[in-house]
């Protein structure tokens, strides 16, 4: 995964509330196991009209929408089904932070455990109302610097935050603690993370 520090780039507006995760990823794209080539389902039933050709109304076919890392959507964003795969289009279509006034708990969860960060300052509406302007998503500060300047504090889990800062996940975490791990088990009698009697 990808570190997550700094993140300074437009926004793209999806200005739509109660997304689900079958609308983020429709089903039928839910039968591969890897996390690379979910971008192009993104939003597929929006996106493209029954006969694949693309929407020129859809935001993420308009030519502003190449290279915006940041998406700005309404409330209650990836509600549903628990589903990891509709954070793995987002990631892999190219969005890094996800801007909302609410989050669906799972969608939340499984969006900080795949190296996106779900956002919801106080100062949506500025963010939204100048869609396509640049703004910084700060994780070390906690805030998001906005079009005008002013910085929108936003909370984040602890254990989370230091996972996308490092670039690791919840494994590579408990990897990383091998020596204490053997330390303690050394200190209680017990056989060493490998070892044999």
């Amino acid at each position: 995964m990808e570190r997550f520090r700094t993140l300074t780039g437009r926004t793209l507006l999806l200005p739509l509330d109660d997304v689900d995760t079958d609308q983020i990823i429709p089903a039928r794209f839910l039968k591969g196991t890897t996390r690379t080539g979910l971008g192009a389902g993104l939003f597929s039933d929006r996106r493209y009209a029954t006969d694949g050709t693309p929407r020129p109304e859809f935001p993420l076919n308009r030519p502003e929408a190449a290279g915006a890392p940041v998406l700005v959507v309404g409330r209650n964003f990836g509600c549903g089904s628990s589903r990891e795969h509709a954070v793995w289009a987002l990631v892999d279509q190219g969005f890094r932070a996800v801007i909302a006034t609410s989050f669906a708990d799972i969608f939340r969860g499984n969006a900080l455990k795949n190296g996106l960060v779900a956002l919801a300052p106080e100062a949506h509406a500025r963010v939204a109302s100048a869609a396509g302007a640049e703004v910084t998503v700060d994780l070390v500060g906690q805030a998001v610097t906005l079009p005008d300047g002013t910085r929108a504090p936003f909370a984040v889990d602890p254990f989370a935050r230091h996972c996308l800062m490092e670039g690791i996940d919840e494994l590579e975490f408990l990897l990383g603690q091998e020596g204490a791990i053997t330390t303690y088990e050394a200190a209680q009698g017990h056989v060493p993370m490998g070892g044999s009697r």
